[in-house]
């Protein structure tokens, strides 16, 4: 059984690759490469590099997730007849799906990760910023905007055209003002690095395939983040630590409001009318935190206690959507909902 080293192509300039790695990639009988898309290449391939690309898996799996097992699968049944090479771009553990599947590989196959320049340390001189204040770093592809922190330096890559740039630029502004201003970074770090700044809404104007462009996206300021559950959370702290009507308030003193915000959305809800029920709903997560607050003064509970307590009650209440259980129907739901409630209580009342 062989190795597979797995070695890092940087970011783009052939001057850019360390010595160590350009000697085993000239001197290779043979390299795999994931894509030939990438400027290192022909410079390489110019010098004598033999090489395969996986290019053309792209074009034969539907899903990106099927793509790199695929990869990763090929590269596991060549190393057991002898030490491969396979080359990425950047450093092959930034955003290498098939490198981790290599790492992670049941067979048994070593596997050796050589190095590689990533792109980040150029994309941040690229825009000027100093990564120590906080970043995120997601995939254009799959990233989801829940994920995202508003407080951080934003970057997403494999923006590969205008339709991946129209998908980020959507979810992006369900948390970003539309106007909020980005930098398009392409080939950071390289002679034909170019940074182009735009508002948000206008990612998406992009022409042809750009296969080393992501996408800064600066933090907001706090007062920015209006849709932040992290933004009620650090107002209601500061409420709560100079405001001494809600010092003085006890679970008790608070239930009066609580029936009242619940009444005031029934109403609205009978009226119809939705933003006036968008008001009410916060009210009453307003009185969540209220009592949050007390709890935690008093050393009974806190926000995050509420919010174990509640993320652990969802995902053990709905099998049906995490784990598989099949239950199609109202009825099939109700009757799984009620076993686990009657589990839930049994485990109680044992606990006791």
């Amino acid at each position: 059984m062989g190795n597979i080293r797995v070695v890092g192509l940087g970011a783009g300039d052939l001057e850019q690759l360390p010595y160590g790695i350009y000697k085993m990639l000239t001197e290779a009988e043979f390299v795999y490469l994931r894509t030939a898309e990438h400027p290192v290449v022909e410079d390489l391939k110019a010098i004598g590099m033999k090489f395969e690309s996986f290019d053309d898996v792209y074009e034969t799996e539907a899903k990106f997730e099927d793509v790199y097992r695929n990869i990763a699968n090929f590269l596991l049944k060549k190393a057991k007849e002898g030490d491969i090479i396979y080359a990425v771009p950047g450093h092959p553990l930034v955003a290498e799906d098939a490198v981790q599947h290599l790492l992670h590989n049941k067979e048994g196959v070593p596997v050796t990760i050589v190095g590689g320049k990533s792109f980040i340390d150029d994309f941040f001189q690229a825009v000027s910023v100093d990564p120590i204040e906080g970043f995120q770093l997601l995939d254009g592809l799959t990233f989801h905007q829940d994920q995202i922190s508003l407080g951080n330096h934003l970057i997403i890559m494999q923006v590969f055209n205008d339709f991946v740039a129209s998908d980020v630029k959507l979810k992006l502004m369900e948390k970003y003002p539309d106007d909020h201003q980005v930098a398009l970074v392409d080939a950071a770090g390289t002679s034909a690095e170019t940074v182009t700044w735009c508002p948000l809404y206008e990612v998406d104007r992009l022409e042809g395939v750009h296969n080393l462009l992501s996408l800064y996206v600066p933090p907001l300021a706090r007062d920015e983040q209006t849709r932040s559950f992290e933004t009620t959370q650090a107002y209601m702290d500061a409420i709560v630590g100079k405001d001494v009507w809600v010092q003085s308030q006890t679970h008790e003193s608070l239930l009066p409001y609580l029936r009242e915000e619940c009444e005031e959305v029934e109403e609205a809800i009978k009226k119809d009318d939705i933003d006036n029920l968008i008001e009410e709903l916060g009210d009453i997560m307003l009185q969540v935190f209220y009592h949050a607050s007390f709890g935690e003064r008093e050393g009974y509970f806190s926000m995050e206690d509420i919010l174990e307590t509640l993320n652990k009650k969802l995902r053990r209440r709905h099998p049906h959507v995490f784990d598989g259980v099949k239950a199609d129907t109202v009825e099939e739901i109700d009757r799984m909902w009620q076993a686990i409630k009657a589990k839930e209580k049994e485990d109680s009342d044992e606990a006791r």
